[in-house]
C-alpha cells in the first residue's frame, strides 16, 4: 500500500510539473514571462485578502447585531451571521490558495533564474544578475512569509467565531446572548488584529508589485 501511495504521489507530481511547464510555455509564446505571472499572482493574493477583510468585518458586524439584540427577527439575524461565517471560511481558504500559487511560480522563477546564470558569457552581467536574483528572492520570501503569517491568524478568529455561532444555534435567547457578551469583545479584538495584519500584508504586496513592474 505504501509503495502504491508513493507511486501515486510521484505520478501526481510529474503530472502537475508537466502542466506547469506547458502553461509557462504557452504564456511565454505570447510574451508573458514567469516574472509577470508572479506579479499577477501577487495581485490575486491582494484581491483575495481584500475580499476576506470585507467578509470578516461583515461577520463581526452581524455578530455584534445578534449579541446586542434589541428587537427584530432574531432567528433571521442568526442565519445571516451563520452565512457570513461560512463566507469567512471560504475567503480564508481562497487566501491560502492564492498564497500557494504565488509560492509555486516564485519557486519556478528562481529555479530558472539560477539555472540561466551559467549561460552568461560576461562575468559582470552574471554577477549583476546573481545579485538581483538574491535581492528579489529574499524580498519574495519575506512577502510570502508575511502573507502566510496573516493567513495563519485567520484560523483562531474563525475558531472563536465558530464556537460562538455554534453555541447560539441551540441557545438563541436573551439569557444566552447576555452570557456571551464578554466573548464579543474578544472576538472584536481578534478581528481588529486580523484586519491590521491583512492591511500590512496588502501594503507589502502592493509595494512588491510596484517595484516588480
Amino acid at each position: 500500500m505504501k509503495t502504491i501511495n508513493l507511486l501515486l504521489l510521484i505520478f501526481l507530481g510529474l503530472t502537475l510539473n508537466a502542466c506547469s511547464t506547458a502553461y509557462y510555455g504557452t504564456m511565454e509564446k505570447v510574451g508573458i514571462q514567469k516574472r509577470d505571472i508572479l506579479v499577477s499572482r501577487v495581485q490575486d493574493s491582494v484581491d483575495a485578502q481584500n475580499d476576506a477583510k470585507e467578509v470578516f468585518v461583515s461577520a463581526l458586524d452581524r455578530f455584534n447585531e445578534v449579541v446586542d439584540y434589541d428587537g427584530g427577527d432574531l432567528e433571521k439575524m442568526y442565519k445571516s451571521l451563520s452565512k457570513d461565517l461560512e463566507k469567512s471560511q471560504d475567503k480564508a481558504d481562497e487566501v491560502n490558495h492564492r498564497i500557494e500559487k504565488v509560492e509555486q511560480v516564485a519557486d519556478d522563477l528562481f529555479k530558472e533564474w539560477k539555472k540561466e546564470l551559467k549561460d552568461y558569457d560576461s562575468a559582470d552581467l552574471r554577477r549583476s544578475s546573481a545579485e538581483q536574483l538574491k535581492k528579489t528572492e529574499a524580498r519574495t520570501d519575506d512577502l510570502i512569509a508575511t502573507m502566510k503569517k496573516t493567513a495563519a491568524t485567520m484560523d483562531p478568529v474563525l475558531t472563536r467565531f465558530n464556537d460562538q455561532v455554534l453555541y447560539l444555534k441551540h441557545n438563541l435567547n436573551a439569557q444566552a446572548l447576555a452570557g456571551i457578551r464578554g466573548e464579543a469583545k474578544k472576538v472584536e479584538n481578534d478581528v481588529s488584529a486580523l484586519i491590521a495584519s491583512m492591511e500590512k500584508s496588502i501594503a507589502e504586496a502592493e509595494a512588491f508589485i510596484r517595484d516588480m513592474q
